[in-house]
């Protein structure tokens, strides 16, 4: 029981660290490229260049809406922090999972830091790259468009591992659905 705690603790630090850190870097305003016409069409539910994003776009509507901050572009650049920083947590969640695959049971005080501690620096790693957190904290559809990924990523290992024939349905029915929604 104490392992999985640590296992949800260590998961939880990830995404309060990436979250953290993305917000204290949040620019105060629109900043260049596509962000100024993503935070438009989402604040006024227009369309923007093709493909759209039309779920982002919803979502971004949905934040722009709640007064968090005083710019709606703020609002706006916090669902890519926030789908950035559930993205990081999701990665530590899927390094664990795949290192455990291997078959080993880390049952001892050094294996356990081992395996926590690799996916965590993994996950952090991930977080403070220059490309990922440059998009983690503007209105672009990369934040959320990862987190997408890393979810259907989780959730596939999730199926893949488990034995219950009726939670293996679930399992492929939520990946398709969250498919969709990309």
């Amino acid at each position: 029981m104490l392992n999985k705690n640590l296992h949800k603790i260590n998961a939880g630090i990830v995404f309060t660290i990436s979250l953290i850190t993305y917000i204290l870097t949040l620019p105060d305003t629109v900043v260049f490229w596509d962000v100024g016409e993503f935070i438009a069409a989402a604040y006024l539910l227009q369309v923007p260049h093709p493909p759209g994003s039309p779920f982002f776009l919803l979502v971004a509507k949905i934040f722009s809406m709640v007064p968090f901050a005083t710019d709606p572009a703020v609002r706006v650049h916090f669902i890519s922090a926030l789908c950035s920083a559930l993205t990081a947590m999701f990665l530590y969640l899927i390094i664990v999972r795949l290192i455990r695959l291997w078959g080993k049971s880390y049952e001892t005080t050094s294996e356990k830091i081992a395996l926590y501690g690799s996916a965590i620096i993994g996950a952090l790693s991930l977080t403070f790259s220059n490309t990922f957190w440059f998009n983690a904290v503007e209105a672009e559809v990369y934040g959320i468009s990862m987190f997408f990924v890393s979810s259907i990523t989780y959730i596939a290992l999730r199926w893949q591992q488990s034995t219950d024939e009726h939670l293996k349905g679930q399992y492929i029915l939520l990946v398709a659905y969250l498919i969709g929604l990309s």
